[in-house]
């Protein structure tokens, strides 16, 4: 057994430990690379002490968080890495997110210090920042000197790790307080997914869960990483072929623009062996095309950035089971409630609540939000709230039937349809307005508008969505706005989304 396996074996330990131990056993291996640079272990593990020396030399404390604010890239991974040894917390930034907002988390998070890249300086050129900023592309010269060494810290497994902030609100999103104790869970239990001899392609950003749960694995057990700073399938493909990529994960909608490239089959992808998705509804059909023309394992996981139980559907060794979502790793528990909140006898559906040793401190700073998340059963044992609605099969797989609130996943980004429709609401020319979700080739899920115009109003419903896109983030916006002469309401007032859906389906509002 490797050292690396052998601390991982441990019920804690600390990532920043794990990577100093790869720079000691494989100083020349390659860590983590994107397009314009490239780092190892013993150049990793130098940089995030020069990084947590001169986080603690400019104030920033133990529990603090650090913001970046990037598209993913080397620099960002190293002050990402060197804030944890610092003992503070990691806190990446959306970019898609409005200038507002983003501005909002970065004062949220409560960091002294920010690190933008070139693009996201300029786009947030009329925000007065909470934090001093340091520009990743001059990384080097606010480093610490190249000898030196951060005071040492003791981490808590309580600790936070990381925060990162749900994408798709107008005001300030929530910020979910990870811990080392967490994040160890999702390390230790990869003990079989082979990421020590692993190169993880990686197309996502590093705000973002979704791409956090492979590229933290893979440095803990001392793989390389490949970050793209922005997908694009045609190069995903080339990158893969290059460095022999044997791992990633990737979103549904990303899949299907692989998948449907015309010359996707001259590529060379014998070296994968381990492929994930999470995220958004993956497709059976586009599942089965994955399995029939990519080698290695496809493995979907669902679940929460908050924790709770994840599921895994190993999609090669049950290709009966596509329509569902997994079964529960194990050390994962879940049940499904009813709208009192009692458990569903076998085969009923309700809504999903679940608990597991990797479950979040809470929501950074809100104590309400966090309560409203959690479930406490009869012997006051604390399960989250997962927001969606499932039904679980003879052999223990779940299929997910609905969503408990109205969220729409759309390219991977949760868009929730209240925010939109805040915004909506502005306008003069609206006098009632909703938003849902709908099937998108493009996007797995996409938001579509609905509004009443009030009366007299000029603007048309292009005008509008134009006006709303322009003050929504980019993963937020309308793909269509309907017009409507009212919207169809159940007795006590709430709207009838589901039979906007259908009608639109049905080419109404054509």
């Amino acid at each position: 057994m490797t050292d690396a396996a052998e601390a991982l074996a441990e019920p804690f330990g600390l990532l920043p430990d794990l990577i100093r131990l790869h720079a000691r056993r494989q100083p020349d291996k390659l860590a983590i690379a994107d397009d314009t640079s490239r780092v190892t272990y013993a150049a990793l593990d130098r940089a995030m002490d020069r990084v947590a020396a001169a986080l603690q030399r400019d104030g920033t404390q133990q529990r603090q968080a650090v913001a970046m604010v990037s598209y993913p890239s080397v620099e960002q991974a190293i002050v990402f890495l060197g804030a944890l040894r610092a003992g503070s917390i990691a806190a990446p930034i959306q970019p898609s997110a409005t200038p507002e907002q983003i501005a909002g988390m970065i004062a949220d998070s409560g960091a002294n210090l920010v690190f933008l890249d070139a693009a996201n300086a300029e786009a947030l050129n009329s925000q007065t920042l909470a934090a001093r900023v340091v520009r990743l592309e001059a990384l080097g010269d606010w480093l610490a000197p190249e000898d030196a060494k951060p005071a040492p810290v003791e981490i808590a497994p309580e600790d936070g790790f990381n925060i990162i902030y749900s994408s798709g609100t107008t005001g300030i999103p929530k910020g979910i307080v990870q811990s080392h104790a967490m994040r160890w869970q999702h390390f230790s239990r990869n003990s079989a997914a082979g990421f020590a001899t692993a190169v993880t392609l990686l197309s996502t950003p590093l705000y973002s869960n979704t791409t956090l749960v492979s590229f933290l694995p893979t440095l803990a057990w001392g793989g390389t990483v490949v970050l793209m700073k922005k997908f694009d399938a045609h190069r995903f493909l080339e990158l893969a072929e290059k460095y022999r990529a044997t791992h990633t994960m990737l979103v549904p909608v990303q899949y299907q623009r692989i998948m449907a490239l015309p010359d996707f089959d001259r590529f060379d992808l014998s070296s994968f062996r381990f492929k994930t998705c999470t995220s958004a509804p993956f497709k059976p059909e586009l599942k089965r095309d994955v399995l029939n023309r990519w080698p290695g394992k496809l493995v979907e996981y669902y679940g929460m950035t908050e924790g709770g139980a994840s599921f895994a559907l190993v999609a090669d060794e049950f290709p009966d089971k596509l329509h569902t979502v997994g079964r529960l790793l194990p050390g994962h528990e879940a049940k499904l409630l009813d709208e009192e909140g009692n458990e569903v006898p076998p085969g009923g559906v309700g809504e999903i609540v679940g608990r597991s040793p990797a479950m979040m401190n809470g929501y950074h700073g809100r104590e309400s939000a966090t309560r409203d998340a959690e479930w406490f059963d009869a012997d006051g044992e604390r399960w989250l709230r997962h927001g969606d609605v499932g039904r679980f099969d003879e052999d223990g797989f779940l299929t997910l039937m609905d969503r408990k609130k109205d969220m729409i996943i759309s390219g991977g980004f949760n868009v929730f349809p209240s925010d939109l429709e805040a915004v909506l609401a502005q306008h003069p020319a609206v006098a009632d307005c909703t938003v849902v979700g709908v099937p998108s080739d493009e996007w797995g899920e996409t938001p579509v508008g609905f509004y009443v115009p009030r009366a007299g109003a000029a603007e048309g419903a292009e005008d509008i969505r134009t006006w709303a896109n322009a003050r929504l983030g980019k993963t937020q916006r309308l793909s269509a706005l309907y017009v409507a002469d009212e919207l169809p309401r159940s007795a006590i007032g709430k709207v009838l989304k589901r039979e906007l859906r259908d009608r639109l389906a049905a080419g109404e509002f054509a």
